[in-house]
This record gives C-alpha cells, sequence and structure tokens, in this order.
C-alpha cells in the first residue's frame, strides 16, 4: 500500500472512532399494557402545538413558532402536502422541509409532521393539480348509481402507487437530514381519512372486493359478526358496508406507512374525527359520522389491515366531559397509547389536560396553536393573539420541567388524573393504599356544611376550569399537580393514615425538587386547596406505628 493510502486509512480510522454517534431513533415501547415513546432513549412528554392547516411555508413559521414558544410547547405539529412537494409529477422540493427542520432546531423544539396526501380531514384538497385534473386517473368515490364523490377512492391504484412514491421521497429526505439528530419524532399519515355522506365506494373494483370473503385477520379481531366467514355482508350485516370501507382505506394507508418505514423507521399513526363514544352499542353508519375513518369501533380494523400504524388518535373537538372522558377510555387500549394531536383551542379544553396527561397519555397537542390572523372557531377560540395560549400555558409551564420524569411515571402506571366535569360532582382517584378525593367551586378556607358564605360557590367558578393530575412518586409520596380544586389525600379502606408534610416548589434543569414554602395551618386543615394558577405539591403520607 503507498504512503498516501496508509495516511488516508489512519485519517478514515480516527474519524470513525471520534464521530458522534447518532441519536437512538425515536420508538413506542410497551410494558404491562402501558406504553411510552422513547427519546434519545428515555420516556418523552409531548406537549404539543398544532400549527393551522395553511401555516405550512417558510413566511408562515414565526407566527408559529411565536405561539409555540409563548405556549412552552416542546413539539410543533405541522402539515406537509403532497402538492407543495410534488408540484410537477415525479420533480420534488423539499425547500420548505428544510427550513421547517432548521428553524425546529434554532427554536429548540421537535417535530411530528403531518403527511397531508391523498386525503385531507376526507378530501383530495391537499394533493397536486395533476392529481385534482386527472380523475380517470386517480378515480373519486362514487355512488350506488355511479355519480363521483368529492373523496378519493381507496381503490385507485395509480393514486395509491403515487402518493407513496411521494411519502418514501419524504421519508428519504427526512432520513437524509435528520436521522443524526432526530428532530422529527412521528409522523401522522394522512388526515382525518374517510367518506361523509357516502358510506363506502361503489365502483367496480370496490364492488368486486366487497364481494370477496372477509380477510382472516379482520374476522379475527373485529366484533360483532355473525358468522366465523363469508363476505362482508354475511360476516358483518347491516355494519358492512362502514366496515369494509374501515378496511379499504386502513389498507391503503398502511402501504404508504409500510414503505416509508422501509426507508425511515419513525413511528407513525392515524387521527380521526370522532364518532359520539357515548353510543353504546354503535349504530350503524347513517350519515352521523366519517365512515371508514379510524373511529373508536374499528381501531380493530385498523390494527389488522395496516400493521405498520403505530396509534390510531382521536381529535377531540366535544369540550363535553362525558365525551371528552369516554374517547380517552375508548382509545386508551393495551394495543393502542393514548396520543390526543388535536384538541380544541377554547379555555374550556385547559382543565381536561389533566386528565389526558394523568391518564398516561404520550402527549396532546392543542390545534390552531400560531398567530395566524385566522380562526375556526366555533370549534376552537375566536383569539388569535397571545390570548389563544393564555388557558394552557399554565398547566403546559407545570409539566415542562418534569416531561420526562411525568412519562417514565405514566409509562410505570404511577399517574392519574381529572379534569372538573361539566356536572362539577367530585372526583376520585384511586392509588395503591390511598385514594385521592377532588371537590370543585369550594374556597380555600372551610367547610361547605357551615352554611353561609362557606356553602356558596366560589368566586370564579362559574365555569369549570379545575382539574389535578397526580403522581406516586413512593409509596406513601405524592406530586400533585392542578388548579382550582381542592384535594384530600386519603388512605384506601379499612387502613389508617394522615398527611404528613405538603411542599410548594418546582424541580429545576437538573430535575431536583426545590422546596419554596411547607403548606401547613390553614393552607391544609381543609384539604389542599389549589389556586386558580397551577401549582405543584409534593405531599408525603403516613401510616400510623
Amino acid at each position: 500500500m503507498k504512503k498516501h493510502s496508509l495516511l488516508a486509512a489512519a485519517l478514515a480510522c480516527l474519524l470513525t472512532a471520534t464521530a458522534a454517534p447518532a441519536a437512538e431513533a425515536p420508538r413506542l415501547v410497551t410494558r404491562d399494557g402501558r406504553h411510552a415513546l422513547l427519546v434519545d432513549g428515555k420516556p418523552f412528554l409531548i406537549l404539543g402545538a398544532q400549527a393551522h392547516n395553511s401555516s405550512n411555508y417558510p413566511a408562515a413559521l414565526k407566527p408559529v413558532w411565536d405561539a409555540a414558544r409563548d405556549l412552552k410547547a416542546n413539539t410543533v405539529l405541522m402539515p406537509v402536502a403532497w402538492e407543495q412537494v410534488e408540484p410537477e409529477e415525479g420533480r420534488f422540493d423539499f425547500s420548505f422541509v428544510d427550513t421547517l427542520v432548521r428553524e425546529a432546531r434554532q427554536q429548540g423544539k421537535r417535530l411530528v409532521i403531518l403527511w397531508f396526501g391523498t386525503w385531507k380531514n376526507t378530501s383530495a384538497q391537499y394533493t397536486p393539480a395533476w392529481v385534482k385534473l386527472d380523475p380517470k386517473r386517480f378515480p373519486f368515490n362514487v355512488d350506488r348509481d355511479g355519480v363521483a364523490n368529492y373523496s378519493l377512492s381507496p381503490f385507485g391504484q395509480e393514486t395509491l402507487k403515487a402518493d407513496k412514491r411521494a411519502f418514501v421521497a419524504l421519508m428519504g429526505h427526512l432520513k437524509k437530514i435528520d436521522a443524526g439528530q432526530r428532530t422529527v419524532l412521528m409522523v401522522q399519515v394522512e388526515n382525518e381519512v374517510g367518506t361523509y355522506g357516502l358510506v363506502r365506494d361503489f365502483g367496480p373494483a370496490a364492488q368486486a372486493a366487497f364481494e370477496q370473503p372477509v380477510p382472516a385477520a379482520v374476522v379475527a379481531r373485529q366484533k360483532p359478526k355473525l358468522a366465523a366467514s363469508g363476505t362482508w355482508r354475511e360476516v358483518y350485516g347491516d355494519y358492512a358496508d362502514e366496515y369494509f370501507h374501515a378496511w379499504a382505506i386502513a389498507r391503503y394507508i398502511g402501504e404508504i406507512a409500510a414503505a416509508g418505514r422501509a426507508v425511515y423507521d419513525l413511528p407513525m399513526y392515524v387521527n380521526n374525527a370522532l364518532r359520539n363514544p357515548l353510543e353504546q352499542p354503535p349504530k350503524p353508519w347513517n350519515k352521523d359520522f366519517a365512515s371508514g375513518g379510524p373511529t373508536w369501533d374499528v381501531i380493530d380494523i385498523y390494527k389488522a389491515a395496516a400493521p405498520a400504524l403505530d396509534i390510531v388518535s382521536p381529535d377531540i373537538y366535544s369540550p363535553e366531559s362525558e365525551q371528552v372522558n369516554a374517547n380517552l377510555r375508548l382509545f386508551q387500549r393495551p394495543d393502542n397509547p393514548l396520543w390526543i394531536p388535536e384538541i380544541g383551542t377554547k379555555p374550556s379544553y385547559a382543565r381536561l389536560l389533566y386528565a389526558m396527561l394523568g391518564r398516561g397519555a404520550i402527549g396532546v397537542s392543542p390545534f390552531g396553536i400560531d398567530y395566524f390572523n385566522y380562526s375556526n372557531h366555533p370549534l376552537g377560540s375566536t383569539a388569535t393573539d397571545k390570548s389563544l395560549v393564555e388557558p394552557f400555558e399554565p398547566v403546559y409551564r407545570m409539566f415542562a420541567p418534569i416531561q420526562r420524569q411525568w412519562a417514565q411515571w405514566a409509562f410505570e402506571g404511577r399517574t392519574r388524573g381529572a379534569g372538573e366535569g361539566d356536572d362539577r360532582k367530585p372526583q376520585q382517584l384511586e392509588f395503591p393504599g390511598w385514594t385521592a378525593k377532588l371537590t370543585y367551586r369550594l374556597g380555600s378556607f372551610g367547610e361547605p356544611a357551615w352554611g353561609g358564605e362557606f356553602a356558596k360557590p366560589a368566586a370564579g367558578t362559574e365555569q369549570p376550569t379545575g382539574g389535578a393530575a397526580i403522581a406516586q412518586i413512593g409509596t406513601d409520596e405524592f406530586l400533585v399537580i392542578g388548579q382550582r380544586v381542592r384535594v384530600r389525600m386519603e388512605p384506601a379502606e379499612g387502613t389508617r393514615g394522615f398527611q404528613l408534610r405538603v411542599e410548594q416548589g418546582h424541580y429545576d434543569a437538573q430535575g431536583r425538587w426545590v422546596m419554596e414554602r411547607v403548606w401547613n395551618g390553614d393552607q391544609v386543615d381543609y384539604g389542599l386547596n389549589l389556586p386558580a394558577q397551577p401549582v405543584m405539591l409534593k405531599v408525603r403520607m403516613a401510616r400510623p406505628r
């Protein structure tokens, strides 16, 4: 070997030995039916901020970063549209993606990419013009009479081929620019899929598939069913059309997700516009929700048809507490992490963050968090300035310094939470050995049974704004975070115990508890009365010897 070759080889070895190892890829892990998103090898809690649908351009990013910073979000959810990255067939433009990732790093934010491809809120509006203008090649769903629907068919083979090619190109580009730093944590594949006003595609390809036997993987998981095998109608009766549509769309999305993950393996999920969670058992589709979307009653179909997807996620825009809590229960499953990528921005949603994060969600994100002069009211707030984030910022401020630790506690099953119900009734959170009793609308002193002023609802409680999230950080020790709620920690029934010490404080940047004051006397005689602005308390209980 020549002298310069030896030198080059030695230099290459030196560079290999001294190069910093690539950051560990984000991934989802499951243990004992609970889930965690691992980022850099440790549980991570997404305190998200989702931008408006059309904020995916360089000139629109500053209002997004400003709002995310004011919110104290650690992650921004941003659309990337098919029409944007492939304006001409076969020519890809990832300049916005480059700008987005670069600026996110400058801002100290992580990213979740939202792929707006074949479907965005069921429609084709984010597809390129060359797709929209060629319905023969990229067919729409059709009704029983052959009349075209507004939404693209999941049986459009050319549509699938083209969408998949664009998505694979995106994932390849993300790997090229981000595999070393892992700014992007997850990818949403399509957006709120399904069809309004049409139960399924009745085109020739769809009808031929509908008359075939239901795939065994679907039959094994999806209930209720009339038979153990057969056609969709024979197995699912009145539910056949909507279940078939869910399978067709899930299979389509799953193929795109699998192709993308083969290039760059990041966690992937689908989101959905919800159906009524209180309708039990669910009735067959009657133009009352987007048929074929990943609603709670067809999660099993999505799991069977699209194993490359990790999560089926709810977009929550009904602030009624009973509906919210029902959706959280239905989407949090041993095989499905709870991840809420969209909630409304009305102030009434802020208290519900305690329920979501206390239940062990891997993250949550209000929608429309940027100072763009646009409001999606009545789904969200009318505000477009800093007042937009003010109801949510105090909650994020509490969790931001401990997001890693909270995610770890949640993964271990140590956390519980509740938001004040619309009925304003007391609530209970059960822990091993202890019960947290939550009551609302009380003052900070005294008992309602005393009558007079003590029996009147406290000022400022005209609307439900209270809530608490609690972590059991030791056998007899708890971290309590909340606002406008009275919390009483009591021993489990049949046991004895008492409150030993209550400290108000915070965690520093190194994860160490910093005590600010000890609560005692009036502050604890009538329970722990958390004020309008959230506080963090470390509560130590004790058992008599």
